[in-house]
């Protein structure tokens, strides 16, 4: 199979309409470590389409996403729009942040710390963090237990892309703590629970279409992926079907 660079603003659409954003209680409970309160100042780092952007201002808090792709942060600004909330949108890197020293009372990135210069986006967390401000990294994994259908859906994503390195998650990036320790914040923890998200046959579709490990593969081939998925999904799944997530998070403070 051919397997290319990956843009993940080809997909920005699927993004908005499929992928699941951060639930509430994701919200509750960073809100006990004191993230989130109204009139902090929170910093999105790889907003996308602005899960963790708009859940952060719907309750009060000052946001600004921040994302190097501007088809995601178009449709940031329409599901922003729509749901009656405000954001600044900036298009820019998380290594790059150019927002002033101590400027953010929250800094979080849903989704992606990965993608990231890691070194680099971290020594940027810290500087634009003010003393006593939080780091927040946060994931939302679907779980692939034997006989789920995320089990079927990854194995069918590795033959059409054998090396894609991304399978077999169980939702825990605890590897990450060492990145914002590197820094010297401090206050470290982590925190995890498990709960079901509702997806149709349509929707987890659309959600595959956004996976990186469909997006590096042409796109004849993310076609055809997108058929096989359908007819297994025609095949063996009720519609609509519950799909056990993880929700992760890691916790800092400077």
């Amino acid at each position: 199979m051919t397997v290319c660079p990956i843009d993940f603003g080809s997909a920005a659409g699927d993004y908005a309409r499929h992928r699941p954003g951060f639930p509430d209680a994701f919200f509750d409970r960073v809100g006990r470590g004191g993230i989130g309160t109204s009139g902090q100042r929170v910093l999105d780092l790889g907003t996308g389409t602005g899960s963790l952007a708009r859940g952060f201002a719907a309750r009060g808090c000052c946001v600004v996403g921040l994302d190097p792709s501007g088809r995601m942060l178009r449709e940031a600004v329409g599901l922003t729009r729509a749901a009656g909330l405000r954001v600044q949108y900036i298009q820019a890197t998380a290594e790059a942040i150019g927002l002033r020293d101590g400027a953010c009372d929250v800094v979080c990135a849903g989704q992606c710390w990965h993608w990231f210069d890691r070194d680099r986006a971290s020594r940027e967390v810290a500087r634009v963090l003010r003393p006593g401000g939080h780091a927040l990294i946060g994931y939302l994994t679907y779980l692939t237990d034997p006989g789920t259908l995320a089990r079927a859906t990854e194995a069918l994503v590795l033959r059409y892309h054998p090396d894609w390195q991304f399978a077999g998650s169980d939702g825990r990036m605890s590897q990450y703590t060492t990145d914002l320790a590197a820094q010297g914040l401090g206050a470290l923890e982590t925190f995890d629970f498990v709960l079901d998200i509702l997806f149709t046959h349509e929707s987890w579709r659309g959600r595959f279409r956004t996976c990186n490990g469909v997006l590096a593969l042409s796109p004849e081939h993310q076609a055809a992926f997108d058929e096989d998925l359908r007819a297994l999904l025609a095949a063996s799944y009720r519609d609509p079907i519950l799909v056990p997530h993880r929700v992760y998070g890691i916790l800092a403070q400077k």
